[in-house]
């Protein structure tokens, strides 16, 4: 109905499971890496839970495309049936005939058995998937877990994928099915989307929709609306945005507003006009008594209870940190503009309003200073550091959990209110705060402040091992591997490496486990993203400092 209004060829926020639609966030892909794993892996059972509406069914889909040929699956949607009727229905789903007169869980155990073993003959894998397995009942889940007693000695013969809600946890937790609880040899839980992967979802279905890449239709308030309305559960935000979009379509606008959204929500998640205005009456009351109080702070000069200030009290100003001998700030550098005094350090250095550079190499040169690359000073360019064995990482991220996530010193690229090109050296992050190295001073402003420069670019640096050129993988060989063998060694206090120069299966093992324990993608592929994390983990590497007294140590690298 709206499609054509909005540039649309079609429904972008139907709750079917369209593949085309699909969005894997970093938590989709590591649950799906899990599934995959515990299926290749030859355990028993493998388990996935997750919320209501949060994308089990759509990583069930995704599960089923990526097994491999040689597999034969079961697939059981309802599982509100007894001992004997799953039994039954699973044979019908692996096509083992039975004949309905002799039902009994003998007869169907005993097909089911000599189907497996045949299967295993012939090379074929066998699995069961079973979704919503919140509602087996104890019986069942025991007759299950029988199934799986038939094994070789290096694997099941049959795989069970147990999906449901939370609660199959603490069902499977109870001390009943203990035995059962025991052979999962994979489990993950599946969480909502965070606010920026609910930014992303609702975009990557516009887009794929055909919404063009230079159309906006939810300005940012609108999806932080979102996200606290949905608590970041998919289904919820395609029913909330599908009927948004309806909305404002109907009332001919480009935008969708605030005022939609409070009625979409209303008529959408059931919440009524009275609980609404009640939340939206909080915090103006919280507002009106802060403007109170600031009212009696001015006309009293103090606050009651607090002794007036005396002669000569200071002022507190913005918290600055000293890295190094400060050097004289130049005004020209940061646009002009009054800079403010620490109190602490009265007569250095005046601490600049814009602690950023006008001119790249310099930003550059402060890392280098930093990161204790003493070789490069002035105009430092990433060409001079590839010749001391750095690399410069240019990246585009859309929020600062991105860049987080590479947990490096980082060049962002501003643009100030004069439309002039600046250069901010991050150099760590703290409760809000953002740490920037200027001139040999370590300046603190706030991520929202800095926020409103930066236009999603920058620049990070790092220093590969002198064997590395690109991914190592599985079946590859050479020194690269040795190397890596050699540091997962030392990070496990272990006197021989799992391998001495390819990158065997148990490489590959130890590999997927780190890069799971860290949220990375568990594909076995060692790139930069893992080599940073391992240099991270070694004390190798320096990553983004998480407080003031952690930006102490300078020069290790």
């Amino acid at each position: 109905m709206y499609h054509s209004y909005f540039g649309l060829q079609e429904e972008p926020f139907s709750i079917a499971v369209n593949p085309k639609y699909l969005f894997m966030s970093a938590r989709h892909r590591d649950a799906l890496a899990h599934l995959l794993y515990g299926v290749g892996g030859g355990g028993g059972f493998i388990l996935l839970t997750g919320e209501v509406g949060t994308g089990k069914t759509t990583l069930n889909r995704c599960l089923l495309e990526q097994l491999p040929e040689q597999t034969d699956i079961a697939i059981i949607l309802n599982p509100a049936l007894n001992a004997e009727e799953l039994l039954a229905s699973v044979c019908d789903e692996l096509g083992i005939d039975c004949d309905q007169a002799d039902y009994s869980l003998k007869t169907l155990t005993d097909r089911l058995h000599d189907f497996l073993l045949a299967n295993h003959r012939r090379g074929r894998n066998t699995v069961l998937l079973i979704d919503e397995a919140q509602h087996l009942q104890f019986e069942v889940l025991e007759q299950i877990r029988l199934l799986t007693n038939l094994e070789t000695n290096t694997r099941k013969l049959l795989q069970i994928v147990l999906v449901g809600q939370p609660e199959l946890s603490a069902m499977l937790a109870k001390p009943e099915l203990r035995q059962l609880n025991q052979r999962i040899t994979a489990r993950y839980e599946l969480q909502p989307l965070n606010l920026g992967e609910t930014d992303a979802y609702i975009r990557h279905r516009l887009q794929v929709a055909g919404l063009p890449a230079n159309q906006e239709i939810f300005p940012a308030r609108i999806v932080r609306g979102v996200y606290r309305k949905t608590r970041g559960i998919p289904r919820l935000i395609n029913v909330l945005c599908g009927r948004m979009l309806l909305g404002t379509y109907g009332q001919n606008k480009a935008l969708v507003d605030m005022a939609m959204l409070r009625q979409a929500t209303a008529e959408v998640m059931g919440e009524s006009r009275d609980s609404i205005l009640e939340r939206m009456r909080r915090p103006l009351l919280t507002l009106a008594s802060l403007v109170l109080v600031a009212v009696l702070v001015w006309w009293y000069g103090v606050v009651p209870g607090q002794p007036p200030p005396g002669p000569g009290a200071v002022t507190p100003q913005p918290a600055v940190s000293r890295m190094a001998t400060p050097r004289p700030v130049d005004p020209q550098l940061v646009g002009g503009g009054s800079s403010v005094q620490d109190p602490a350090l009265a007569g250095s250095a005046p601490v600049p309003v814009n602690p950023w550079y006008s001119r790249r190499g310099e930003g550059l040169a402060a890392l280098a200073a930093f990161l204790g690359v003493a070789e490069l000073a002035g105009d430092a360019t990433c060409a001079q550091f590839k010749e001391l064995g750095w690399r410069c990482e240019k990246q585009q991220a859309r929020t600062w959990d991105e860049v987080l996530n590479f947990d490096r010193p980082a060049l962002l690229a501003l643009v100030t209110e004069e439309r002039f090109a600046a250069y901010a050296a991050l150099v760590g992050v703290s409760a809000g705060q953002a740490f920037l190295l200027f001139e040999g001073q370590e300046v603190v402003r706030p991520l929202a402040e800095l926020g409103r420069f930066w236009q999603g670019e920058f620049v990070f640096l790092w220093r590969p091992p002198r064997e590395y050129s690109g991914p190592v993988s599985r079946g590859d060989a050479g020194p690269m591997v040795a190397w890596l063998a050699q540091e997962f060694a030392r990070l496990d206090g272990q006197l021989r490496p799992l391998t001495q120069d390819s990158f065997t299966a148990e490489l590959d093992t130890r590999v997927r486990l780190f890069q799971r324990q860290f949220n990375l993608r568990d594909d076995g592929v060692v790139g930069m993203k893992t080599l940073l994390k391992l240099g991270e983990v070694r004390g190798t590497a320096r990553g983004l400092a998480r407080s003031a007294a952690s930006l102490a140590n300078v020069g290790m690298q």
